[in-house]
């Protein structure tokens, strides 16, 4: 699987919305909101580079309320820690 990092800018009412939307479409396997320069994190995992424009030009960044997206193409991945563990601050 390749990996991209989508760091998401959506209209700030309705960003529970845009990040559920979101976590519901193929090939996107999580979706974080977070704080700092953008709004949502999303996490996409594809089989083909090619796929990517599917994921992200042609479902994320036409999500009604998403404003702008950064793409970051993963080379490698390193360790082995669980994502959500790593997005976590503890509480339940």
């Amino acid at each position: 699987m390749i990996t991209a990092i989508v760091l998401i800018n959506a209209e700030v009412n309705r960003i529970p919305e845009v990040a559920q939307e979101l976590a519901e479409l193929e090939g996107i396997t999580e979706v974080y909101s977070v704080t700092g320069g953008c709004d949502l994190i999303a996490m996409v995992r594809v089989s083909q580079h090619e796929d990517f424009a599917d994921v992200i030009a042609d479902r994320i960044n036409k999500t009604q309320g998403v404003l702008s997206t950064d793409t970051h193409i993963a080379f490698r991945t390193y360790g082995t820690t669980d994502l959500e563990a790593a997005f976590s601050i503890g509480l339940d």
